[in-house]
């Protein structure tokens, strides 16, 4: 069972920057799109920033201009780059991956944003 690895959370200051990865212990056919989540504490999961096979990219509205996505096809590797951090930036992110024969979940990666 092909499992995402997450890493690159942890305490960051507001302001600060922080970059998260995320790569598939094994091979992965057929990704079409690549994806990170969050769950702040108390609500539900959301939708932060994608990116398809293509290139093409979508953010949530509370984090574009600060957060950046991307992907490194040959490691089917992606990537969050977080910038300006807010402590409403506080949450659980999730990795996920949409392939032709099923989606696949991270275990997540706590990211807090305090002074």
């Amino acid at each position: 069972q092909v499992q995402l690895v997450e890493s690159g959370g942890g305490l960051v200051q507001p302001g600060g920057s922080l970059r998260l990865s995320c790569a598939p212990s094994g091979s992965i056919l057929s990704i079409n799109t690549m994806s990170w989540y969050r769950q702040p504490p108390g609500k539900e999961r959301e939708l932060v920033a994608s990116i398809t096979t293509g290139g093409s990219k979508k953010y949530a509205d509370s984090v574009r201009g600060r957060f950046t996505i991307s992907r490194d096809s040959a490691k089917n590797t992606v990537y969050l780059q977080m910038t300006s951090l807010k402590p409403e930036d506080t949450a659980v992110y999730y990795c996920n991956v949409r392939a032709q024969y099923g989606s696949y979940w991270g275990q997540g990666t706590q990211v807090t944003v305090s002074s």
